[in-house]
């Protein structure tokens, strides 16, 4: 069973930056895996907001992240990371990573698609405000 251990949440003023790690259990390698960043804020659904290839660093945002988040990995460290700058108080929300195994090139376009992942974090807390 594939684990995933977040974090890097915490508290962060409206404007400010944060970056998320997302570490996947050793024993499985990040380069057979799509791995995406979701997040879920109270009486809202799960929303994907990135994904990355583990094979060659394809990657993917949701509208209202693309150009303030940075989605990368890190193959020798089995790790994959989600720089968030210029943060709003909307997006206050525990966010989660997730893995599947990788997807055939023609089907990458599911990747910000939660029901397509098997495996996923525990989760971590981000809040902004004041």
């Amino acid at each position: 069973q594939l684990q995933l251990v977040e974090s890097g949440g915490g508290l962060v003023q409206p404007g400010g930056s944060l970056r998320l790690s997302c570490k996947l259990d050793d024993a499985f390698s990040l380069r057979r895996y799509h791995v995406g960043w979701f997040r879920q804020a109270p009486g809202k659904e799960r929303e994907g907001i990135s994904c990355i290839s583990g094979t060659d660093g394809w990657t993917s945002y949701t509208d209202s992240v693309r150009g303030r988040f940075t989605i990368s990995k890190e193959n020798a460290k089995n790790t994959v990371y989600l720089q968030m700058n210029s943060l709003t108080t909307e997006e206050t929300s525990v966010y989660y990573c997730a893995a599947r195994s990788r997807f055939i090139t023609s089907e990458q376009y599911k990747c910000l698609t939660k029901e397509e992942y098997s495996y996923w974090g525990q989760g971590t807390q981000v809040t902004v405000s004041t």
